[in-house]
């Protein structure tokens, strides 16, 4: 693996996608998995934040989530709590993308 190849490695880094289970929050979660970050996306609605797991999953990458409305201040509380526990207190990226109504 040449320089280039090493360029756009997120190895060892872990990021957090709010609204990643569609859409462009999807895309943005599925690319940081591609670069070897490891991603945690949290979505309003379990059904959708499953479906999201699983097709991450069925692409061979290893992204955990959780339910949470980033607009209640106890659920982002929570979130992070959940967050820094999977990540080791360790947060390296953190992509807010807001989720349509």
């Amino acid at each position: 693996m040449g320089l280039a190849d090493n360029r756009w490695s997120l190895k060892g880094m872990s990021a957090l996608v709010t609204g990643g289970t569609k859409g462009i929050g999807y895309a943005i979660v599925e690319e940081l998995a591609k670069l070897g970050a490891r991603v945690h996306t949290c979505s309003r609605n379990e059904a959708e934040l499953n479906g999201c797991l699983k097709a991450l999953e069925d692409k061979g990458f290893v992204v955990c989530g959780s339910v949470c409305d980033a607009s209640s201040k106890a659920q982002r509380e929570k979130l992070m709590e959940s967050v820094s526990s999977v990540f080791n207190v360790m947060l390296n990226i953190l992509v807010s993308c807001p989720s349509s109504m």
